[in-house]
């Protein structure tokens, strides 16, 4: 698996992985800093997100199951060099990607906002550390 930096031409592949629309894809490609995981020249997931106030904000993460782990190292990598915390919503139904947060050091850190009235769980990692693999 290869990760590299979404460009605009990615826009309709990540609609495709959310279900939103191409141009909300292309925008979020302009204002985060997002990455692609590539699976045989396919891209298999992505990870967005963006820095302020000492906290890197996970803004959004899809994708299959298997590339999850893989996506979340890039935002830590980024949170440690930084010297940053790490923040991620999770909705309650996407037991995946709550596997792959606590699997890559992530605490529950209380409930989340509701998003399409679906609850989440914020997950929080105060110092990241490089993990052994």
């Amino acid at each position: 698996m290869k990760l590299r930096d979404a460009i605009e031409a990615d826009a309709g592949r990540l609609a495709s992985l959310t279900d939103a629309p191409r141009d909300v894809m292309r925008n979020l490609v302009h204002d985060r800093t997002v990455r692609v995981l590539e699976e045989d020249g396919e891209i298999v997931g992505f990870v967005s997100y963006d820095a302020r106030e000492q906290t890197v904000y996970i803004t959004q993460l899809e994708g299959t199951n298997a590339a999850y782990e893989k996506l979340l190292e890039e935002p830590l990598r980024f949170a440690r060099t930084e010297g940053m915390a790490v923040e991620l919503l999770v909705s309650t139904n996407k037991e995946a990607i709550r596997e792959a947060a606590a699997s890559s050091g992530f605490e529950q850190a209380g409930a989340g906002p509701e998003f399409n009235g679906q609850p989440t769980v914020r997950y929080r990692l105060e110092d990241p550390v490089e993990q052994p693999g």
